[in-house]
């Protein structure tokens, strides 16, 4: 078994590199009590959730392929949700981890769920936060009629300003990936409750590999079907999501899959959009513990 390569040691917080084919993942452990395992960048996740939550959890932030620098070519056989998978699981084996709390966020929600389909053994409860049953052509046409009928003025002005500022042409002359990070900051009418919301200190030293994100936000998660596999599925779910996200479709397109799931626990943040865990953490940790203490 490959060991993981420590980059640095800090009290309580660890840093490292998961090396999982030709992709070098980075994985930061920060914190003490349950290991909780959040998978999409280690760098932009460990911005996002609490200090406080770290008194209570064993934070392992962990990028997947899409973030990770890799040697030679790769294409989108790479890229598959099935490797994603076995690269956490390649991660928790290394780490040493033990049963895991699984946490995504936003697309990264299917990730955490599908590795808790695969390995249920391993896992103890299941957190999805900021995200829809599927990312389907549908589900955004639902996202531009809530857009459109149910947000007031002042945030569609902001949203109007900040497209003037940065205009698609302009967004066109950047990498892809930095084109993706300006776009994303740009979007914060519709991915914060506070329509100001400066986020570009989230995305400070992320890459992306946009092949990566092209393949799985732009087919697998149009198409995915989360339903299968549920049938013999008892672990926990915990879905937090946020009154003002506009970034995916509504909190009602889960009612048809409520039961499909053996233990659903919903919350709607009503002062958040995309990341409740950052825009109201004192709240989103309350709902999180309590509910893990269950």
């Amino acid at each position: 078994m490959l060991h993981p390569v420590p980059l640095q040691a800090q009290a309580n917080k660890v840093e490292g590199i998961i090396q999982a084919d030709q992709f070098r993942l980075r994985y930061s452990v920060e914190g003490e009590g349950q290991p909780a395992l959040v998978i999409g960048s280690a760098t932009y996740y460990a911005r996002a959730f609490s200090q406080n939550l770290r008194k209570h959890l064993k934070l392992v932030f962990l990028d997947h392929r899409g973030f990770a620098a890799f040697d030679g070519k790769v294409d989108t056989t790479d890229f598959t949700l099935e490797k994603i998978v076995t690269d956490m699981e390649r991660a928790r084996q290394q780490l040493q981890l033990g049963k895991i709390v699984v946490i995504g966020h936003s697309g990264h929600s299917y990730m955490a769920l599908e590795y808790a389909k695969t390995y249920p053994e391993q896992v103890t409860h299941v957190v999805m936060i900021g995200i829809a049953p599927n990312l389907s052509l549908e589900g955004e046409k639902l996202i531009e009629q809530t857009w459109h009928e149910s947000v007031d003025p002042e945030r569609k002005k902001v949203m109007e300003d900040n497209l003037r500022r940065l205009t698609d042409a302009e967004l066109a002359e950047l990498s892809p990936g930095e084109a993706f990070n300006q776009a994303y900051v740009r979007s914060g009418p519709r991915a914060w409750y506070d329509p100001h919301f400066d986020a570009s200190y989230l995305w400070e030293g992320v890459e992306l590999n946009m092949d990566m994100f092209n393949y799985m936000w732009g087919g697998v998660f149009r198409r995915i079907d989360i339903t299968q596999g549920l049938a013999d599925f008892h672990k926990p779910v915990f879905l937090a999501l946020g009154r003002y996200d506009y970034l995916v479709p509504p909190a009602y397109t889960w009612e048809p899959l409520r039961p499909h799931f053996k233990d659903l626990s919903m919350r709607i943040f009503e002062k958040s959009g995309h990341t409740p865990q950052l825009e109201q953490p004192e709240l989103f940790d309350q709902e999180l513990l309590q509910w893990l203490a269950r």
